[in-house]
């Protein structure tokens, strides 16, 4: 079975083949450690996430390295601005390495919350700056780099082709970048491989360099670390939707002007979160945190059922009672589950062909480009399926939830509670279908209570209910 994505380079879903049969070499875009992470940050690493365990589930070795940003990343992705490290220093009268510290521990422990498998290999810019430094220097050689007032610039006019992931002209770049003018700059659109105290004469964090104390530009670092750690050749690089146009961009041309060769085989982006009011932003204050959501009454896998609703690369509208609304999803699929688990006779056979079919519907979905709203279809199909027992229900549920991983199989003592307001509603709807002859409707409710393990009495009094 075959593994398709949406590669952002050509703008189509291609077939996933790997430089190497059987491995990933997937690099994803990590946190600038200066605040906490947004639940729209949040959502593309949900996405990275799945997209991984994806991978994983249709027999892949996936090694997956992540940068952590803790130094370089200025307000714009521009070259303008102050550094965001710094001014998280500034914002909280902490040094930039506690910043750093603190924020990167409070990003794992939401990822932790919200079932994120951690990266094969996490990598800190500033334990990096020396191969930094080395990676300008073979741009150098190659003859991609000039220096202007001291900053070492990346020209792009010596990179054919500097707009093929964005499919923008370079005047579009330039007008969508919103880029201050540089009087430094042969080109609007060159960006800086190396800052130096003739731009930030304040900067805390600064190294020894071949062209002055300073510090590397943002871009670099994630070229250099995943060629570092991933090799010449990476299958997949990931981030969100508001990369492609500057940071990605950027990254091809150093990349593979260091290399000589085409570095990423698909690139694969997140689509925004936003608010009712607009996208959520750091630099702005609107913005909300897992931390928020649980102050609200929330869990954070409440959050990640809501964003497994959607297409990663449809935009996603977030509202309270949209969430609201995934929250009591989740909450009636981990009742039905529930119900599954705690009725489980040890003694049933366990069919294998049964258990491959709906695997394989399973892996035809989450391979065909994430389709994880269908991927939850086959679940709930489980669920239905009468033909099933517990034991069987059991198995797929477990192995589909590696994918989800929602906690499908952790019984909390309120999801053992039957849902009698449910079930009697239910019963309602299913005898209102009867007396209009709806009996499509009233044979779907029927099989949900099967599904539930309740078994409906009808009698001339009326209808009642037990778990069996």
């Amino acid at each position: 079975m075959s593994f398709n994505v949406y590669n952002t380079m050509t703008r189509s879903k291609e077939e996933f083949i790997p430089y190497v049969e059987g491995k990933v070499g997937m690099y994803t875009c990590g946190p600038t450690v200066y605040n906490y992470a947004h639940i729209g940050n949040l959502r593309t690493y949900i996405f990275e996430d799945v997209l991984k365990k994806s991978l994983e589930y249709s027999n892949y070795k996936v090694k997956h390295v992540m940068n952590i940003t803790d130094v370089g990343h200025l307000q714009s992705d521009g070259d303008e601005g102050q550094d965001k490290m710094a001014l998280g220093a500034k914002r909280e009268h902490k040094t930039v390495w506690e910043i750093a510290k603190f924020y990167e521990d409070a990003f794992f422990e939401d990822c932790k919350k919200l079932n994120i498998k951690r990266p094969t290999i996490v990598c800190r810019a500033t334990e990096h700056i020396q191969d930094m430094i080395e990676f300008i220097k073979k741009l150098e050689e190659k003859g991609y780099t000039y220096v202007s007032n001291g900053n070492v610039y990346f020209e792009i006019d010596k990179f054919p082709d500097y707009a093929k992931l964005a499919h923008l002209s370079l005047d579009e770049l330039e007008a969508g970048s919103r880029i201050e003018v540089d009087p430094n700059k042969k080109n609007p659109l060159d960006f800086v491989l190396w800052f130096t105290n003739s731009k930030f004469s304040n900067q805390i964090m600064q190294w020894e360099s071949p062209w002055g104390k300073g510090f590397p530009g943002w871009h670099l670092e994630c070229s250099t670390m995943s060629v570092k750690y991933i090799g010449e050749y990476l299958d997949i690089h990931c981030g969100g939707i508001d990369h492609i146009a500057i940071h990605h961009t950027n990254e091809v041309a150093q990349s593979e002007g260091v290399l000589g060769h085409k570095w990423v085989k698909y690139w694969m982006h997140g689509e925004f979160l936003v608010l009712d009011s607009g996208k959520m932003s750091k630099s702005s204050g609107n913005f909300l945190t897992i931390s928020r959501l649980e102050e609200e009454g929330y869990s954070p896998l409440d959050y990640r059922y809501f964003c497994l609703q959607s297409k990663y690369r449809k935009q996603l509208v977030f509202s309270f009672e949209s969430l609201n609304d995934a929250r009591n999803g989740y909450k009636k699929l981990k009742e039905r589950i529930a119900l599954v688990l705690s009725a489980i006779n040890t003694n049933d056979i366990v069919r294998d062909e049964k258990i491959l079919s709906y695997k394989e519907k399973f892996s035809l979905f989450i391979s065909d480009d994430l389709n994880i709203a269908n991927a939850f279809t086959v679940l709930f199909d489980v669920l239905k399926d009468i033909e099933l027992n517990n034991k069987e229900k059991s198995i797929l549920i477990e192995d589909f939830d590696k994918v989800f991983s929602l906690n499908l199989m952790i019984i909390e003592k309120e999801t053992t509670n039957i849902d009698e307001e449910l079930i009697n509603n239910l019963i309602v709807e299913r005898n209102a279908a009867r007396a209009s002859k709806n009996w499509a409707r009233a044979d779907e409710i029927r099989d949900e209570f099967i599904a539930m393990n309740i078994e409906l009495l009808d009698s001339k009094e009326g209808t009642t209910w037990k778990v069996k």
